[in-house]
C-alpha cells in the first residue's frame, strides 16, 4: 500500500447490509484527512435538518496522512449529527482506532442507514461482516470488548469501538467506548449508533505502508526529530508523569474550578488536595499506557480494591482517571474521596456515557432538588445530595433505564431538562453541550459558546485565560488569539495529531514531515489557509442546522462566581461573541 492508496474511503449501509469502496483523492488531496475530509463528506452524508436519531443521519470516522506514521499522530475523528445539540457532532479518539483504520487500507469509514436487528460490523481489511449483534446487545461496554477479543481475528493490530446500554436506549450523551479506557466522549456518538442498531465495529489491520523509496532517509531524519522532541524534552512531560490530572490543584488555588455546579469556583483546601492528581498518583496509579504508536503514556489507570464478601474477598477494578472526569464526577458532585469518585466513573464507563455531561446533570439536578424545583416523586426516590456516591449511582443507573419521565428527561441532556423543570440560570449548557472543565475567564466561555466543535478543546480558552492573568487585553485580542488557535487546530485535527502533542506538530515541522511520505505541496502558508476554510465550513454545518450566535443562551451562574479575572459580565461576553460572529463572516 501506498501514500495515494490512503484515500480510499469505505461506504457502509446498514439498511442494504451493502459495503462500497470509492477512492476520493479529490477530497484527501484538498483538505488532508481527518476533521478537514469528515466535515465534508458530512456536507455529502448527511441531509438538511434531519432527526439525528434517524437512520438518515451518517457516521463518519477520518483518519489522517501522519497517523500511525509518527509519534502522537495516533487520533482518529468521528463526526456526525449530534443528537444532544441538534448540530455538528465531532469526537477525537486514539487507542488502536487510527492506526487500525489505516492499515486496514482506509483514509475514512462511512455508515449510513440502520439495521433492523442488532449488528456489528468485522471489518478485516477488504474482508467485511455484518455480524448478528443480538446476543451482545444488552451487555455492558467493557464485556462486549472482552467477547469480541475472543471471536474476532487481528489480536494486536485491532481496534474495537462499541457502545453499552446508554447508547442502546439512545441516551442523547451516551458515547463509544474504543479499546478498554478510550472514548468518543462527547456529543453523543453512542447514540446515534444505538439509533442504527449498530452494537460494535472490529476493525483490524492487514496491510502495510510502502514508503517512497527516495524519501526513506528524510522520513527517518523527521521521524527521529520528532520522537526527539516527544521523548527527549518538557513539551510531553506533564502528560506522563501526573497526566492531565496533574494541573487540577492549581486550578482549583487560582478558583477556576467549578465546584458544586459552581456554587464556587474553588473547592475546600482538603478536597482539592484529596482529588489532586499528585494524589492519586499516590493513593492509587496503578500504571499508565499510551494508544498506539504515542510514548508518552498519558491515560492513567487506577487500582480499586474493594471487599464484595467479609472473610477477605477482594475484588481489584482497573479504572482509567483524568482532568475532566475528576472535575465532572468528582468537583461538580462534592465528592471528597478518591475511591468515590472511582465508584461513579466506573458506573458510567460500563453504560457508555460522557461523564463530563453526566456529572454536569446531576449536580444540575442536585441544587433544583436543594430548590425543591423537583422532589423524590420525580426522582423514584433517590435523594439527592452532593457527595452521596450511592445515590448518584443509582441515579445514573436509572438515567439509562428511563424508569419515570424525569429520568427520560435528564437522558436529553441539561440544556432539555432545565427547559422543563426551570434552573437555567444555573444548568451550565452551552448551546445545549454540558460544560467543560474551567472557570477561568472570559475566553474559556467564549470557547464553550463559539467553539467549533463545542467541546473544549478547540482553542483552549482555559489556557489564554490563564495567560492572560494580571495583563490588559481587549476584547478584540481575545477573539483574534482564540479564532487562530482554533484555526490551526483543524490543521492539527486534520493530520490526525494528538492536540498534546500541539507544541511537537508546530507549522515549520508539519510541510517537513508530509513531504517525507510523499505527500507534497504544503507550506505553513497554505495550512493555515486550509485551517481557515475547515473551521468556517465547520461554522456552517453549525448554523445550517439552526445553531444561532444572537440567541444562544448563556446561564446566570457563570456571572455570579469570580473567575481568576473576577467577575464577568453579560454585556462584555455578548459584545466577544459579536466579534467573534463578524470576524467569521457568518451566523
Amino acid at each position: 500500500m501506498q501514500s495515494k492508496d490512503m484515500n480510499r474511503v469505505l461506504y457502509i449501509n446498514l439498511t442494504k447490509r451493502a459495503t462500497s469502496v470509492e477512492r476520493r483523492g479529490d477530497l484527501f488531496d484538498e483538505y488532508l484527512g481527518g476533521t478537514g475530509v469528515a466535515i465534508k463528506l458530512l456536507e455529502e452524508e448527511c441531509p438538511r435538518g434531519i432527526d439525528p436519531l434517524s437512520a438518515d443521519n451518517s457516521i463518519i470516522f477520518a483518519v489522517g496522512p501522519l497517523s500511525a506514521l509518527y509519534p502522537s499522530a495516533s487520533k482518529t475523528v468521528a463526526m456526525f449529527k449530534s443528537p444532544l445539540t441538534g448540530n455538528l457532532g465531532e469526537s477525537h479518539c486514539g487507542g488502536r482506532s487510527a492506526m487500525a483504520i489505516k492499515f486496514a487500507g482506509y483514509g475514512a469509514i462511512v455508515i449510513k442507514g440502520a439495521s433492523d436487528i442488532p449488528v456489528y460490523l468485522a471489518i478485516h481489511g477488504d474482508d467485511i461482516h455484518f455480524r448478528d449483534a443480538s446476543s451482545i446487545w444488552g451487555v455492558e461496554a467493557q464485556t462486549v470488548g472482552r467477547i469480541l477479543r475472543e471471536v474476532e481475528p487481528g489480536s494486536g493490530v485491532r481496534s474495537i469501538i462499541r457502545i453499552g446500554s446508554a447508547g442502546e436506549k439512545q441516551v442523547r450523551y451516551a458515547c463509544a467506548v474504543c479499546e478498554t479506557y478510550r472514548h468518543f466522549g462527547r456529543l453523543g456518538l453512542g447514540a446515534v449508533m444505538g439509533s442504527k442498531n449498530l452494537k460494535a465495529l472490529v476493525i483490524s489491520a492487514d496491510k502495510s505502508l510502502e514508503l517512497p523509496k527516495a524519501k526513506r532517509k528524510d522520513y527517518k531524519k523527521v521521524y527521529d526529530e520528532l520522537q526527539g522532541v516527544v521523548v527527549k524534552t518538557d513539551a510531553m512531560e506533564k502528560y506522563h508523569d501526573l497526566g492531565t490530572a496533574g494541573k487540577i490543584y492549581d486550578l482549583n488555588k487560582i478558583g477556576g474550578m467549578a465546584y458544586k455546579n459552581l456554587e464556587s469556583g474553588q473547592a475546600p483546601e482538603e478536597i482539592a488536595r484529596e482529588l489532586a492528581g499528585e494524589n492519586f498518583a499516590e493513593k492509587v496509579l496503578s500504571r499508565r499506557v499510551s494508544c498506539a504508536h504515542c510514548p508518552v503514556g498519558c491515560i492513567h489507570l487506577a487500582s480499586l480494591r474493594e471487599m464484595y464478601e467479609p472473610g477477605y474477598y477482594f475484588k481489584t477494578s482497573i479504572i482509567p482517571y483524568d482532568n475532566e472526569t475528576i472535575y465532572s464526577l468528582g468537583f461538580m458532585l462534592g465528592m471528597t474521596k478518591v475511591e468515590d469518585y472511582l465508584r461513579l466513573i466506573d458506573v458510567v464507563d460500563r453504560r457508555g456515557m460522557d461523564a463530563i455531561s453526566t456529572g454536569v446533570i446531576l449536580a444540575w439536578a442536585t441544587e433544583a432538588y436543594e430548590k425543591g424545583l423537583i422532589t423524590k416523586e420525580h426522582t423514584d426516590g433517590l435523594e439527592l445530595r452532593w457527595g452521596d456516591v450511592q445515590v448518584y449511582s443509582e441515579a445514573i443507573r436509572k438515567i439509562v433505564r428511563m424508569p419515570t419521565e424525569f429520568y427520560r428527561d435528564l437522558a436529553r441532556g441539561v440544556e432539555h431538562a432545565s427547559s422543563v423543570y426551570g434552573g437555567q440560570d444555573y444548568a451550565l449548557a452551552f448551546g445545549g453541550n454540558e460544560m467543560p472543565e474551567y472557570h477561568t475567564g472570559i475566553a474559556c466561555y467564549l470557547n464553550n459558546l463559539a467553539g467549533a466543535r463545542h467541546s473544549h478543546l478547540d482553542s483552549a480558552g482555559y489556557d489564554l485565560d490563564q495567560k492572560l492573568l494580571g495583563k490588559e487585553f481587549t476584547l478584540e485580542e481575545v477573539v483574534e488569539k482564540l479564532l487562530k488557535e482554533e484555526e490551526w487546530r483543524q490543521i492539527l485535527s486534520s493530520l490526525v495529531v494528538c492536540f498534546f502533542a500541539r507544541k511537537v506538530y508546530t507549522p515549520a515541522v508539519i510541510p517537513k514531515a508530509l513531504d517525507a511520505i510523499g505527500v507534497k505541496g504544503w507550506t505553513s502558508e497554505k495550512l493555515e489557509e486550509l485551517g481557515r476554510e475547515i473551521h468556517r465550513a465547520k461554522m456552517n454545518f453549525k448554523f445550517r442546522e439552526g445553531f444561532n450566535l444572537d440567541t444562544i443562551r448563556i446561564p446566570k451562574r457563570i456571572f455570579e462566581v469570580p473567575t481568576p479575572h473576577g467577575l464577568l459580565k453579560e454585556e462584555e461576553l455578548r459584545k466577544a461573541l459579536a466579534i467573534y460572529k463578524e470576524r467569521i463572516g457568518s451566523g
